[in-house]
């Protein structure tokens, strides 16, 4: 039985060479240690993310391949694109990041469960408040209908999850995200782990090697200081632009299993 190793409580920076991971399941790489938000960053900025079910070890994967977006190039489709075109809603960052972590969190159909559990919410909310972690929402009006959430690391933002309220929601969360990332010199929407419907998406997969090279360069630049908190309108952001745009997905990553 292969086993994992655990994670140094007295070393929170220290993380194994993902290239030991586990293949099943796949990247499956330490377990332990906690989440503050020194081990958070260390994590991120080394290609690993805690991933586990509420009442299950604190566990730590980082996947071969790794799952991408390149944020100028996510497809959206045409009828995506005449909706917007359309749309009255506005979207905007870091107003809300709690309530997008919250409705990420919240049950849906066909599931029993979630991963973001409460340590989880507390965890980034704290990462949120130290500057590393950001939201993505989306507005009709006062109400809160759509949203996405992540880390930044240098230039590398790793998306976690979406959640819509309204239909296409989610997918105006993910282009917003990608739009806004794009502008601000990210070339990357970390996406952890490929499924069959971020790939229809336009996500593509890299090898975990590449990944961590590319992950190397762009951690160490300078991070982004400022974000775009006003409210934008959706239609006249470009964020629909065929040649320029992103759909969504409602969840970054499925439950994990084994």
């Amino acid at each position: 039985m292969t086993r994992i190793p655990s994670l140094d409580a007295l070393a929170p920076n220290a993380f194994p060479d993902p290239a030991g991971a586990l293949t099943e399941p796949n990247g499956l790489l330490a377990f332990g240690g906690d989440l503050s938000p020194g081990r958070l960053v260390a994590a991120y900025a080394h290609g690993v993310f805690p991933w586990y079910s509420e009442g299950d070890p604190l566990l730590w994967w980082s996947p071969d391949p790794r799952c991408v977006f390149a944020t100028d190039g996510v497809h959206c489709s045409h009828s995506l694109a005449k909706f917007i075109r359309k749309c009255r809603w506005q979207w905007s960052m870091d107003r809300a990041f709690e309530a997008v972590m919250r409705g990420c969190a919240a049950p849906r159909d066909g599931e029993p469960g979630t991963w973001i559990t409460p340590d989880m919410l507390t965890a980034y909310a704290n990462l949120h408040r130290l500057g590393h972690a950001h939201s993505l929402e989306v507005w009709d009006g006062d109400t809160l209908v759509g949203g996405t959430y992540g880390v930044a690391v240098g230039r590398m933002f790793s998306a976690e999850s979406m959640f819509s309220r309204r239909d296409n929601a989610s997918k105006v969360a993910l282009l917003a995200l990608a739009h806004a990332l794009r502008d601000r010199g990210f070339p990357w929407i970390d996406a952890q782990v490929p499924n069959p419907h971020l790939l229809r998406m336009g996500a593509r997969t890299l090898p975990r090697s590449r990944f961590l090279t590319e992950l190397a360069h762009l951690a160490a630049l300078p991070g982004l200081q400022e974000w775009p908190r006003a409210l934008t309108p959706v239609a006249v952001s470009r964020v629909g632009d065929p040649d320029r745009g992103t759909p969504s997905r409602e969840d970054l990553r499925s439950k994990p299993s084994g």
